[in-house]
C-alpha cells in the first residue's frame, strides 16, 4: 500500500482550517443553549458536518485520509484548549463572556437579543431548574458553554436543606 504523505498534511491542514472557520461562525452567529439542541440546532449541524466533509477530506475516502482529518481536528482541538487555558483574552474573544438574562426577577431584553434567546426559550430554562415564574429568579446567566444557569429567590434556602439533608444522611450511614 501507497500513501502520499504531502496529501495527507494537506488533508489534515484543510481540516484544521474548517475548524476554525466553525468554531469562529459559531461564535459569529451566537450559541444559544448548545447543551439542549432543538430538532432545527440539530439538523443544522448534521447538515454543517455534511457540507463540510468534503472540503476536508476531498476525493480521498481512504482510512488514512479519514486519519489524517481527524489528526488535524485531534491536534488543533489540542491546542485551542491549551489557548483558552493560558491566555484569558483569547478565552473571551474565542467562547465570548456570560451574559446576564435576568436580574432581580426581570428579564433583559437587550440581552436576550444579544444572546438570541426568546422569551419562551428563558421561561423553559427557568422551568427546567424548578423555579415556576421569572419573577423568582434572583439571577439567569447565559455562561460561555451555552447553558444558562439560575438562581432563584429561595436559592439560599434550598441550598441549606440539601446540606443539612446530606448531612443526615452521611451521619446515618
Amino acid at each position: 500500500m501507497t500513501f502520499d504523505v504531502h496529501s495527507l498534511l494537506i488533508i489534515a491542514l484543510k481540516s484544521i482550517i474548517i475548524y476554525v472557520f466553525i468554531i469562529l461562525a459559531i461564535r459569529l452567529f451566537g450559541k444559544k443553549e448548545l447543551a439542549q439542541l432543538s430538532v432545527i440546532d440539530l439538523v443544522f449541524i448534521l447538515l454543517i458536518s455534511n457540507s463540510v466533509q468534503n472540503a476536508m477530506v476531498g476525493a480521498d475516502n481512504s482510512v488514512l485520509g479519514g486519519m489524517a482529518a481527524a489528526t488535524g481536528l485531534f491536534v488543533i482541538n489540542y491546542v485551542f484548549k491549551w489557548l483558552l487555558q493560558k491566555l484569558p483574552n483569547f478565552s473571551k474573544i474565542v467562547q465570548g463572556e456570560e451574559i446576564m438574562l435576568i436580574y432581580k426577577g426581570k428579564a433583559l431584553p437587550s440581552h436576550m437579543d444579544k444572546a438570541m434567546i426568546t422569551m419562551d426559550e428563558l421561561c423553559a430554562a427557568v422551568r427546567e431548574h424548578g423555579v415556576e415564574k421569572i419573577e423568582d429568579v434572583s439571577l439567569a446567566i447565559l455562561e460561555v458553554d451555552g447553558n444558562i444557569s439560575v438562581m432563584s429567590n429561595d436559592f439560599k434556602q434550598q441550598s441549606s436543606r440539601k446540606r443539612r439533608a446530606h448531612k443526615a444522611i452521611t451521619k446515618n450511614n
